[in-house]
């Protein structure tokens, strides 16, 4: 399933980065805020919404919209490539369909193997009782 996120449901802030750069650290705001309001997107299923709100976990605020900063490299270009795939990663995730569980039964040849392997085990340890002497 391939999902199109649109440039305007997405909202990038730059702020400044800690980590390496020298001097530059303290001057350019190289570190990159991506913001994209998930519970109120128009592009989005609803499964995939809410397995998509589940999956950021901490990383999307009460109100259903998804933080991503990206810092870990020295320039913003790179910080913003890095912050959109880690969102369509994320988004990508989302859209695969957990398959669900179908309970099966034990077949008969299993229930009567557990039960002969009881019954076997039950002779074994009732031959391990006090020994009688009474002849």
């Amino acid at each position: 399933m391939a999902l199109f996120i649109p440039e305007d449901e997405l909202e990038e802030s730059f702020v400044r980065a800690s980590g390496p750069g020298g001097q530059n650290v303290n001057k350019v705001s190289s570190a990159v805020q991506l913001r994209f309001d998930a519970a109120n997107s128009p592009s989005l299923p609803d499964d995939v919404r809410e397995r998509l709100l589940k999956l950021a976990g901490k990383k999307a605020t009460a109100d259903g919209v998804i933080v991503i900063t990206a810092n870990r490299f020295r320039d913003q270009p790179q910080n913003r490539a890095d912050a959109r795939a880690r969102l369509a990663e994320m988004v990508e995730k989302a859209c695969i369909r957990p398959i669900t569980r179908r309970p099966t039964r034990p077949t008969l040849g299993s229930r009567r193997r557990r039960l002969d392997a009881k019954a076997v085990r039950s002779t074994v340890k009732a031959g391990r009782g006090k020994v009688s002497t009474d002849d």
